[in-house]
């Protein structure tokens, strides 16, 4: 009975879920703003264990559609039911995974209080505590067995629902105890692969704008280089606003403003995933987890020999730079 309002609470962090993507808004439409697939393409740069798995989602869109409403629904059921108390231990489990996914796909993310760790630790410590206390008395479950239904009073009941666990009281002492470590054990290993947040110092990759730049080269008077924005917030972009190309001698051969990264043409632009690199408003934008090549024609390199440096400029005042293969 004690653990209600912690029920309650943790059932609701899912339901809403659904809530917020179905009822609330429409966040499962690919060509509407804020589309929860382009969500879950943030997660991607500093993912733990999984990356693979959000790799291959993000860049097939259909697969990736399908996903998020299977996730979204089961979110929907899993948090309805935790809070309801039926079917409370299968559903504990539920919350279980549900929250270590968050955690190793999330984990890293969150400005200012490490949110998304915090949400995947506490769920799984919820979803494990309650396994073992079941629903208590504010429950369906109880409910179920008040009313003396055969089914309620079976083995499998209570190992599914609620009611004494059919299990010896040293098992469960067991159990509780290496459970609890193995979680702390996991709490302590992810905030310190996430943030060095146990020993050494404190990191939070979601403060900065950070991008990669691989893969540039310039030939034929055709440069191109691929970015990837794996740093930063997640809720809005990295704003390129100057692209410089420095030839050997230390000449600048090609420069792009921020008026002309704006209008940056989007047949240039290969994007790799769901979140895409594109001309905005004021700034050429790159939005947490995307990967694209750029292509920029009719580069003048006087047929100069030796490294070139590609430099990217952020509106923030952030560089980044690269060496230019000439093939």
């Amino acid at each position: 009975m004690f653990t209600t309002a912690l029920r309650w609470v943790a059932g609701w962090t899912y339901f809403s879920a659904f809530w917020r993507r179905v009822v609330l808004e429409n966040k499962l439409n690919p060509e509407e703003a804020g589309y929860i697939g382009e969500k879950f393409n943030h997660f991607l740069p500093h993912a733990l264990g999984i990356k693979p798995i959000i790799e291959n989602l993000v860049s097939n869109p259909d697969s990736l559609w399908y996903a998020m409403v299977a996730f979204t629904i089961i979110e929907g059921l899993v948090g309805l039911f935790f809070m309801l108390g039926l079917f409370t231990r299968v559903m504990s489990v539920a919350v279980l995974g549900l929250a270590f996914g968050i955690l190793l796909g999330s984990g890293w993310l969150g400005t200012t209080c490490l949110d998304e760790w915090q949400i995947g630790v506490l769920g799984v410590a919820a979803g494990f505590t309650i396994f073992f206390t079941g629903g208590g008395k504010y429950a369906l479950d109880n409910y179920l067995i008040k009313r003396k239904f055969t089914f309620a009073h079976s083995k499998w009941f209570g190992i599914l629902s609620s009611g004494m666990l059919p299990l010896k009281q040293s098992a469960v002492n067991k159990i509780a105890l290496f459970g609890s470590i193995f979680i702390l054990g996991l709490t302590l290993f992810t905030n310190q692969y996430f943030h060095g947040g146990v020993y050494g110092k404190l990191h939070n990759l979601s403060v900065s704008p950070h991008v990669i730049i691989s893969d540039a080269q310039l030939e034929n008077d055709e440069l191109t280089f691929t970015v990837f924005r794996d740093e930063g917030v997640d809720v809005y972009g990295s704003f390129l606003i100057g692209v410089k190309l420095i030839d050997p001698s230390g000449k600048v051969v090609l420069e792009l403003d921020q008026a002309e990264l704006s209008q940056f043409p989007t047949n240039r632009i290969e994007n790799d995933y769901v979140a895409e690199v594109k001309p905005g408003k004021h700034s050429l934008i790159l939005p947490l987890g995307a990967r694209a090549t750029l292509t920029i024609p009719n580069i003048d390199s006087m047929g100069s020999s030796g490294n070139y440096k590609l430099e990217l400029l952020d509106i923030s005042g952030a560089t980044w730079r690269s060496d230019v293969l000439m093939p």
